[in-house]
């Protein structure tokens, strides 16, 4: 997905928001602003969001000296998430179709997203989509090449989310490889925030080669693209990685849910719609 317009004014909010966590330092929080305003100009439009969300993320370390602003926050929402994780696993157990249940609780999870949110209730929010109609519902298609697959590349997003894609890997049954970001950025997942909602319990967990807030295969490393490549099938999570992934000719499934006016237009879906899409079915 190529950046808008409206991308602009979100890049300097997301730079104000990470750089008060990062520091309490005015001057720092000024020059930090001062200086991704002067690069943004230089930002063509046919760049994809995550591409600049990482060179804001490098100003952000640089400048605060601190290389994971967000570090708290993931650690409590994840420990939140797993205080939830044996009711949600009783509902899943208990449903009609516990791997439709599952996909619901895994985008869910997706509103733990704190380049867009500030203030997030997940009890709220998993009563919401259990309930909520999908604006797009590739669910048969989903289950189709599920079934057909030996091995899924699922692709993580935010910290925390991790538990409730935790559920959804329980349920699909098949042998699983989990991504994650190299390096901090935003409250996307590392490897340390996998492991802490005990993903790597229940998949064989991977780094991209890449610290944008969003998989692009041309910045990830060439073993990951090589693994990408051979997927028998990808489920990618979270709006970042359908910024990165979208114009991609590869079967994956998109989970997500809509908190973007920008990706809501590109999809041709309303802010706050729950999406299971699949490209190149």
């Amino acid at each position: 997905m190529k950046t808008y317009l409206d991308c602009f004014p979100c890049f300097v909010n997301q730079a104000l928001r990470a750089g008060r966590l990062a520091t309490t330092n005015k001057k720092k929080i000024k020059k930090l602003l001062d200086e991704v305003g002067m690069m943004l100009k230089d930002i063509p439009l046919e760049n994809t969001p995550p591409e600049t969300g990482a060179l804001i993320y490098k100003k952000i370390r640089k400048i605060t000296g601190n290389p994971d602003p967000f570090k708290k926050i993931k650690h409590i929402y994840t420990e939140k998430a797993l205080s939830l994780y044996p009711l949600l696993k009783e509902k899943v157990k208990n449903s009609t179709d516990s791997l439709l249940t599952a996909i619901r609780f895994a985008i869910a999870g997706n509103i733990i997203d704190f380049g867009v949110n500030q203030h997030i209730d997940l009890e709220k929010e998993i009563n919401s989509v259990i309930k909520k109609d999908f604006a797009i519902f590739h669910y048969q298609e989903f289950k189709e090449h599920l079934k057909r697959s030996k091995s899924i590349l699922y692709i993580g997003d935010n910290a925390g989310e991790t538990v409730f894609d935790r559920i959804l890997i329980e349920e699909l049954k098949k042998t699983v490889i989990f991504v994650v970001r190299d390096i901090p950025v935003i409250n996307d997942a590392t490897y340390s925030d996998a492991v802490q909602a005990q993903i790597n319990e229940v998949a064989k967990i991977i780094p991209a080669g890449s610290g944008a807030p969003g998989l692009i295969l041309n910045k990830c490393s060439n073993k990951f693209i090589k693994i990408f490549n051979n997927a028998d099938m990808i489920i990618s999570k979270g709006q970042g990685n359908y910024e990165g992934l979208s114009d991609e000719k590869k079967t994956i499934f998109f989970l997500l849910k809509v908190k973007c006016p920008v990706i809501a237009r590109n999809i041709g879906v309303d802010v706050g719609d729950i999406i299971l899409k699949g490209i190149s079915i």
